[in-house]
């Protein structure tokens, strides 16, 4: 099958069933992970559980035979010129699909599911670009963490996957940087809260900022806020 470049933002309207999705908690293989040549890997990874405000981004990245893993790792372990840097060749070399799922589903359905969901969705825009791709023989997934998405094809949860597994380690780093982008974009529209600088975690400034406006547009109203001095139930 040939891997080419490809990119789709799925907007949440383009899967409507996903939010049935159930959690599969599956063990961590012990296996030596598929390796490129012997078969298709697929790697999931999702970035932005733990902001207070914005949506959450997750990628499923296939790397092509000969891509430089030397400058994977995980995304947080990687300074913001080099995530930009591997981020540009993943695009320009590997297969992958990027999605994300927004505040208000984060907080109908709670983070975890949502990252889930996530995951899914980047799989559906990768899948979307190869007719038969589910039926390839040689294909399973996974997951960082302890929990696999929903998918079609055999998915397995491995913790610090995001710093062990080249694709996982790619997937980790499309989902932070197309997360970053966005959070920027938003700063534009909501400049009183400085989410190009912190993106949406929960630093001193902006829970300030909460403090001080309110909940943004794109908060997280399930999400409880607490530091010294403020105490911040977003629901209210």
């Amino acid at each position: 099958m040939a891997v080419k470049s490809c990119f789709l933002g799925v907007p949440s309207s383009s899967f409507p069933n996903d939010t049935s999705a159930g959690l599969h908690r599956v063990t961590s293989s012990k296996k030596r992970p598929c390796r490129r040549g012997r078969c298709l890997l697929v790697g999931l990874d999702e970035a932005g559980r733990g902001p207070l405000a914005g949506p959450v981004y997750a990628a499923a990245v296939i790397l092509p035979s000969g891509f430089p893993i030397q400058i994977l790792n995980d995304s947080k372990k990687l300074s913001e010129k080099k995530r930009e840097e591997a981020a540009a060749l993943i695009l320009e070399n590997a297969a992958y699909g990027i999605a994300s799922a927004e505040a208000p589903e984060i907080d109908e359905i709670n983070i975890l599911q949502a990252s889930l969901l996530a995951m899914s969705r980047a799989w559906g825009a990768l899948a979307a670009q190869f007719p038969g791709f589910v039926q390839h023989g040689n294909l399973r997934a996974i997951a960082d963490g302890l929990f696999c998405p929903q998918l079609p094809i055999p998915c397995s949860a491995l913790v610090k996957a995001d710093a062990r597994v080249p694709e996982v380690m790619a997937a980790s780093i499309l989902a932070k940087t197309a997360r970053d982008k966005k959070m920027k974009e938003y700063s534009l529209l909501y400049p009183e809260y400085g989410y190009e600088k912190h993106k949406g975690y929960p630093t001193r400034a902006h829970l300030e900022a909460i403090a001080r406006f309110g909940p943004s547009p794109i908060q997280r109203m399930s999400f409880k806020v607490k530091m010294e001095g403020i105490n911040h139930n977003l629901s209210h």
